[in-house]
């Protein structure tokens, strides 16, 4: 993949309007022919110009306006339709000058804004329908580029005139004079219509004030810090290079480098500082290029960072279309980590491996907002430094796992506000891992993901928050008693799959009445935990129905288990007793929980069930009482081999996973053999 840019305008469509006899069709006709036509229709034809005969590289349609033959409902059509209009006036006709503010501009707003108001009146019966509220909309500004003609035939200028008129229309461009005669400056003239629609000024510099617009200023500010990559709040040289090949993909000589500075540093005093620029002298040199007239300099620098005509963040640059076949997942890639593990070392300014909230403030604030709360989000959901209450690195990128898991479209979303699009000159899919298909994996008898999604189901009081916290402390014993206060979700950490790191995200399903059916989104995983209170005698009860109901004809691994295992266990309300329970499903063992036994085995079973999910042999090693029937059935004692042997189990689990792979692959094999013998 290439570097993305937010795109231009395909094409771009003028229309020339003014008052009869001023040379508008004269105008036209000279740029086709590049002679003065003796004869004169009252209007041209419409016409389009190549792309490649123009400037901009863009096709270009010029159309023209006659009194004569159009209505007032046609031209506001033709007003409307068009990305600029040219206002036409005669230099040796000074009626034709003081139409242009009592007749032509004010016509031109009047039919915008009457567009306007037809597509607000639509959009507010929509959003009315849809029970929404429709706010106040800014004024249609159609970019204007007045044009005075007929040059040839005085000896003064009009300018004067015309510049004091663009000081109370902000929508006026720019202006020039020409002649249709000689063909004095017609170029120039459909060139500056082609840049008031390419390379819009109004948007960027308000003339009044000679400053950079509100939304231009947030824009490069935000351009600015994702460049500066150490975080001084200075470009260095590095920087400012690595920000010229981006933008516009060739190195920055070192003379025009070192010019440059001079300017900055002679009109802005502190715009350089230890030979670097600073943000006011970024901020100058944009400004500088607007006033010069080049504003497509600046307009490069913001597409290139995905801005659109309007200085918003253009959809298809935060959201490059990602296509997810059914059953596959969304995991971060390696370059996706190793970017947001350069962001979070940039903004880690004490270098102490977590960032503050102050850090974590800094960090997002090249983005509208940030994508979680740090105290009730991030801090509760993943790994943290449990003496000062910060995010770590290891929780922060577990934080992007579970958002890129749960919602990959909001983190494409802010790794390019980020600026990884920039910075690793590709698109966020570059970033974004697309898993194969669950089928696939059931049919294999193994996951090939690293985050897998468990969700843990039980009744209230089951003690299912305080396992899914469990999960993201040192000290389980820590909580007990503890009231869990914030609304979380999901929690998430990594564990050890036979030696490979897995990322399991614990997915807590509120249940807020027994009888309350469970949504398909609430079922759906990759392994199922549900949870009962093994010392209250009526909590089996709503977990049974739960894998009956749910989980007994699904091929989703599932495993039960009793909290509060350091309580007296009470016998179960229910027909059968979960150990019976789990042996008429052929499920395994119940397993036995507790907070203050402060053992995290649990967690490694659930990752390990997903990530070998129907393949049996894959999880026994965890699984005591399963080993001792098959020892006792098998007859180890011949063997010399006591149950009080501590190392019995290891042997057993293993020999019985080699014994189950190695039959596994010989039936395989006998059967291809068979196949190809017929």
């Amino acid at each position: 993949m290439g570097q993305y840019t937010a795109s231009q305008r395909k094409n771009v469509r003028i229309l020339l309007v003014g008052d009869a006899g001023v040379g508008k069709t004269s105008l036209i006709l000279s740029l086709v022919s590049e002679e003065y036509p003796e004869e004169v229709p009252p209007r041209a034809e419409e016409i389009t110009i190549p792309a490649n005969v123009t400037p901009e590289q863009v096709p270009t349609s010029i159309v023209d306006y006659s009194a004569l033959e159009q209505t007032d409902e046609a031209l506001g059509v033709e007003i409307n339709k068009a990305h600029v209009v040219c206002i036409v006036y005669a230099v040796n006709d000074d009626d034709s000058l003081d139409r242009i503010t009592s007749h032509w501009l004010p016509l031109v707003r009047e039919k915008c804004n009457l567009s306007l108001e037809s597509e607000a009146d639509g959009a507010e019966r929509d959003e009315e329908g849809e029970g929404g509220a429709g706010g106040e909309r800014e004024p249609l500004r159609k970019p204007i580029v007045l044009v005075g003609n007929k040059i040839d035939m005085i000896e003064y200028s009009t300018m004067d005139s015309v510049l004091a008129i663009m000081e109370d229309y902000p929508e006026i461009e720019s202006c020039v004079e020409c002649s249709a005669k000689t063909l004095h400056n017609i170029s120039e003239m459909f060139y500056y219509a082609q840049k008031a629609v390419l390379h819009p000024t109004s948007p960027l510099y308000m003339m009044e004030e000679q400053e950079l617009t509100p939304a231009c200023k947030k824009s490069l500010v935000r351009i600015f810090k994702i460049c500066d990559i150490d975080g001084d709040n200075l470009l260095n040289d590095y920087e400012l290079n690595l920000f010229q090949r981006r933008c516009f993909n060739t190195p920055l000589q070192p003379q025009i480098l070192d010019e440059v500075k001079a300017v900055i540093q002679k009109n802005v005093p502190d715009g350089i500082y230890q030979d670097a620029v600073t943000l006011k002298g970024f901020l100058f040199l944009h400004c500088l290029f607007i006033q010069r007239g080049r504003n497509e300099t600046t307009w490069a620098v913001l597409r290139r960072f995905g801005y659109n005509d309007q200085l918003d963040m253009c959809q298809e640059y935060l959201r490059p279309p990602l296509k997810i076949p059914p059953g596959s997942s969304t995991e971060l890639s390696h370059r996706g980590q190793q970017f947001l593990i350069a962001v979070f070392e940039r903004y880690d300014r004490d270098g102490d491996g977590a960032l503050s909230p102050d850090e974590h403030k800094m960090l997002f604030s090249t983005c509208p907002s940030s994508p979680w709360s740090y105290s009730t989000d991030i801090r509760k959901s993943c790994p943290i430094n449990e003496t000062t209450g910060w995010v770590t690195l290891h929780g922060w990128l577990c934080r992007w796992t579970l958002m890129t898991l749960i919602d990959v479209v909001k983190t494409m979303e802010y790794l390019a506000y980020l600026g990884f699009n920039v910075h690793e000159n590709d698109s966020q899919l570059a970033a974004i891992h697309v898993t194969r298909e669950r089928r696939i994996d059931l049919a294999k008898r193994q996951s090939s993901r690293s985050v897998y999604k468990c969700h843990v189901i039980g009744p209230k009081g089951s003690g299912k928050t305080g396992l899914c916290r469990g999960f993201l402390v040192d000290d389980m014993s820590k909580l007990i008693g503890k009231e869990f206060k914030t609304n979380v979700v999901h929690c998430i950490n990594s564990v050890q799959v036979y030696g490979q790191e897995k990322h399991l995200i614990l997915r807590d399903i509120d249940v807020r009445h027994a009888l309350d059916p469970l949504q398909p989104q609430e079922v759906n995983c990759d392994v199922a935990c549900l949870v009962y209170d093994s010392s209250n005698p009526r909590s089996f009860e709503y977990v049974a129905r739960i894998y009956i109901k749910y989980y007994a004809e699904s091929k989703i691994p599932v495993m039960i288990v009793g909290t509060k295992c350091d309580m007296d266990e009470r016998r179960q309300d229910y027909l059968m007793q979960p150990s019976e329970f789990c042996e008429k499903y052929k499920l395994l063992p119940p397993h036995l929980f507790s907070l203050k036994t402060n053992k995290k085995e649990l967690y490694t079973k659930l990752a390990t069930m997903a990530a070998f999910p129907r393949f049996q042999a894959a999880w026994i090693l965890f699984y005591k009482h399963r080993l001792v029937q098959l020892w006792e059935s098998a007859h180890l004692r011949q063997f010399g081999l006591m149950t009080e042997d501590p190392k019995l189990w290891w042997k057993a689990g293993l020999g019985v996973a080699a014994a189950t792979m190695v039959g596994f692959f010989v039936l395989k094999t006998i059967s291809a053999a068979g196949a190809h013998s017929r």
